[in-house]
C-alpha cells in the first residue's frame, strides 16, 4: 500500500495532534508554541516539538526565527499546509451532519443547499 493516497495523507495528518496543530494555524491564526501548548487539550511540550518538527519535514509548516530580545519562533502554513483547510472542511462538515447533538447547542442537523457552511469558508463560521 505505498503507493495509496490515503494512506500516505494518513501518514502525514495522522498522527496525534497534526490536524489540531493545523486547525489551530489556519483557522484560529495561531502561530507560537505557547499558543498551541495552551489550546491544544492533552499535548505536550515534547510532543508538540515533534509534531512541528514533522509537519515542517512534510512541507506543511515554515518555521522563521523573529529576531529580538528575546529572539521567538514562529509557525505558519505553507501553500500545501493551507491546502489542509479543505479536509478540515470536510472532517467537520462530518460532525455537523452526524453528531449535531454534540456539535450544536440545539442539537439540530445542518442540511444547507451549499454544504453545512454555505458559501463561507469554514474560518469565517468556526466557533472560537
Amino acid at each position: 500500500m505505498k503507493a495509496c493516497p490515503i494512506d500516505r495523507s494518513l501518514k502525514i495528518l495522522g498522527q496525534r495532534y497534526a490536524l489540531h496543530i493545523m486547525r489551530n494555524m489556519i483557522l484560529l491564526k495561531q502561530n507560537r508554541f505557547n499558543q498551541f501548548l495552551n489550546s491544544i487539550e492533552g499535548i505536550n511540550s515534547k510532543t508538540l516539538t515533534i509534531r512541528l518538527k514533522q509537519l515542517e519535514d512534510y512541507g506543511l509548516v515554515e518555521r522563521k526565527v523573529i529576531p529580538g530580545r528575546p529572539a521567538h519562533t514562529e509557525y505558519f502554513p505553507t501553500e500545501k499546509g493551507t491546502a489542509v483547510q479543505v479536509i478540515l472542511a470536510e472532517i467537520a462538515s462530518f460532525s455537523i451532519k452526524y453528531e449535531p447533538e454534540i456539535i450544536y447547542v440545539d442539537k439540530k442537523p445542518r442540511n444547507k443547499k451549499n454544504g453545512p457552511f454555505g458559501t463561507r469558508r469554514l474560518s469565517e463560521v468556526y466557533d472560537f
